[in-house]
């Protein structure tokens, strides 16, 4: 059974781990260390640990101040707070100059649950995605989180990671973490599918199916979204009929634009999306908000037949 981890655990461990060897590592948050899991740096050390309070467009200033003067910064929040709140610091103090600030940010999509609306980040991608210099990168579980974040302190610059609340299983069958690179799960010769964060295990239990069992389906772990893997995609438009994109975000403005432009320009298909569809987030309990906005399995063997019956 695949194991079941928070990708908020793993990215408090890692960041201790990558602490202990590099001491201009720095770590901000916003109020909510408890929740994002920077507590675990906090108390590993404090003396580089800073807490804002609800002040996150301070803490996007001071971390390009910091920045600056040579420190490679972590800063965390919920993503709707670190993206909606502080765009224009994000924008104006630290992409604009390239300061290396890395902005981890957890409690992202509808899977945040009982907190509601205002606290669901279904945006996010789209309004990072569009800042030039912006790295912006999806992991789809808890090892990929782990290379994820090692990846962001390796590559210099600006860079987004987008983390959920709750537990994810471990996709299987995933390659090695390439920043940039696509992820090849399995292979397929009649439908693809490409996915980010937790609609990729999502899309892998649909594919388990019985009922599409006689639908080849390849699935594409997209986990970086900028700079996206324009090559996989086009490979994957020549390769098989039509192309599904599941997002725990919008439909407007994240992955499905993304490969949406890479087609549109290289190889027209056919893209069919599935995701939030113009509508704000409510309270509930994540599964059933997973069911009430159609990102559960049985929507991608929908909307998969959909796709195989368009194309024939």
């Amino acid at each position: 059974m695949a194991e079941l981890l928070y990708q908020r655990n793993v990215y408090g461990e890692t960041l201790v781990e990558l602490g202990r060897d590099n001491s201009d590592i720095v770590v901000l948050d916003a109020d909510l260390s408890s929740s994002t899991r920077t507590q675990m740096f906090a108390k590993a050390y404090p003396e580089r640990f800073f807490n804002f309070g609800v002040a996150e467009q301070n803490m996007m200033a001071a971390a390009a101040g910091l920045a600056s003067c040579g420190k490679i910064v972590f800063v965390s929040t919920f993503a709707v707070f670190a993206t909606g709140r502080a765009w224009d610091q994000i924008r104006a103090s630290i992409v604009y100059s390239g300061f290396n600030v890395k902005i981890v940010a957890t409690h992202s999509g509808i899977t945040v649950g009982p907190d509601g609306a205002t606290h669901q980040a279904l945006e996010d991608i789209a309004i990072m995605r569009v800042l030039p210099n912006m790295t912006v990168v999806v992991p789809c579980d808890g090892p990929q989180t782990r290379d994820a974040v090692k990846a962001s302190f390796k590559h210099p610059g600006p860079f987004y990671v987008r983390l959920g609340r709750a537990k994810v299983s471990t996709v299987e069958g995933k390659g090695k973490f390439i920043l940039g690179k696509a992820d090849i799960v399995c292979e397929g010769e009649d439908i693809t599918i490409i996915a980010c964060g937790q609609m990729v295990q999502i899309a892998q239990e649909a594919i388990k199916s019985k009922e599409l069992s006689k639908i080849s389906c390849q699935l594409i772990n997209m986990h970086t979204i900028k700079p996206i893997d324009k090559e996989a995609i086009i490979k994957a438009a020549r390769k098989t009929k039509a192309i599904v994109v599941a997002e725990e975000h919008s439909v407007q403005g994240g992955l499905a634009a993304a490969v949406d432009e890479v087609v549109s320009e290289n190889c027209p298909t056919r893209v069919l999306r599935i995701g939030i569809r113009d509508k704000f987030g409510q309270s509930g309990d994540p599964q059933e908000l997973l069911k009430e906005y159609n990102l559960t399995d049985r929507d991608v063997i929908s909307v998969v037949k959909k796709a195989f019956s368009g194309a024939k």
